[in-house]
């Protein structure tokens, strides 16, 4: 799943989520911005609040009280049942996950910038087209808010230390009005959109992503690198791998089932320093046979052979018949002819469908 969404159901549980969070990077070790795994605000609602930079506990708690953390005024009225926020995260597939473990550290430091962005366009799209709050006795009075409040937590690795590129965005069940007064958010919006943001995340890390020179492959809303063979993404995708186990020992089928899974193989988390986990994702690529750079080589030289095809004097330039696909009209004159056929060729089947790459595996979380 390429973004889920989940509530914190009170404060407390809610500040317990930010000391995971703030503590919840799988590696140890400071001096690479891509090593830290310190929030960071996002939103129109948190640049109102002049909230901007690394996320401190103190802000993160006021704002989950429905409590200005610069001026103390009260924004909106919280109560028992008042849920503080929700956490949407975004996760990247595992081939752009990969790419990253097994670049060089300022290819790596593009390829987080790219996930970043498109985690930004994602949550945008949210805050202007599914952000909405009520008013007026009952709630009955529906309006657009003027923008959401995040706090956002990058991570890369997942709790089986492979690499794993995510980002938890809060949202704080607090946001501003257009005229100015702020307002508890209507959630039901929010998880229609979940999938909605999942394809906005997707489509802008793909075309990032693209503009930097990797080559990709589009199926529906979602994207893989063709540089990552798909056996060395399921060889770095461990905890998936144990929660399809899972389900298939205790005969989970549904979502619900899924979680169960997740948490039946969750284990205690195994800092290890940064450094030692590129090693190790090198090394682990290396017993698959595989080398990013040489087949990223490989890769450059077979598509500069594709764009420049040697053309001889006075002929055409000639196609590989395996790369001339049937026009829609061939196809329609093709069921046309089949159809008026002799019933002697019934059984004789058609099939247009077109088959999707396998599955991804990307939440891992």
């Amino acid at each position: 799943m390429v973004a889920s969404i989940s509530a914190r159901k009170s404060v407390g549980a809610a500040v317990s989520y930010f000391k995971h969070m703030a503590q919840d990077e799988y590696y140890t070790g400071k001096g690479e911005a891509e090593a830290e795994a310190d929030g960071e605000w996002d939103g129109q609602g948190a640049e109102r609040l002049a909230l901007e930079g690394p996320v401190s506990k103190a802000d993160f708690e006021a704002a989950l009280n429905g409590i200005d953390p610069k001026t103390g005024e009260r924004l909106t009225q919280t109560g028992k049942s008042h849920a503080p926020g929700w956490d949407m995260t975004f996760s990247a597939p595992k081939s752009v996950s990969v790419m990253w473990a097994l670049s060089a550290p300022a290819d790596r430091k593009t390829i987080d910038a790219a996930h970043r962005q498109a985690v930004h366009a994602a949550t945008t799209h949210l805050e202007d087209h599914h952000a909405f709050t009520r008013r007026g006795k009952g709630g009955a009075i529906r309006e657009p808010v003027a923008g959401l409040t995040i706090a956002r937590f990058h991570h890369h690795t997942s709790r089986d230390l492979d690499p794993q590129l995510h980002t938890h965005a809060f949202i704080f069940n607090t946001a501003p009005r257009r005229d100015g007064t702020w307002g508890s958010l209507v959630s039901r919006d929010l998880y229609k959109a979940q999938k909605e943001a999942g394809a906005v995340y997707r489509q802008h890390l793909a075309n990032t992503l693209e503009r930097e020179g990797h080559s990709v492959e589009r199926f529906g809303t979602s994207f893989r690198l063709k540089v990552i063979p798909r056996d060395v993404e399921r060889a770095f995708s461990k905890r998936r791998q144990a929660i399809e186990q899972a389900a298939d020992r205790y005969g989970y089928h549904t979502p619900k089932g899924m979680e169960l899974a997740a948490l039946r193989t969750r284990q205690a988390k195994r800092p290890r320093e940064r450094a030692a986990l590129f090693q190790a994702w090198q090394a682990e690529a290396g017993t698959l046979g595989f080398d990013l750079a040489k087949a990223r080589q490989q890769q450059a030289h077979t598509g500069a052979q594709t764009q420049h095809v040697p053309m001889r004097t006075h002929q055409a330039p000639t196609r590989s018949p395996a790369r001339i696909l049937p026009s829609a009209q061939q196809l329609i004159r093709a069921i046309a002819l089949a159809s008026r056929a002799s019933s002697s060729m019934q059984g004789v089947q058609v099939n247009l469908r077109r088959k999707h790459g396998d599955r991804e595996f990307d939440r891992e979380s």
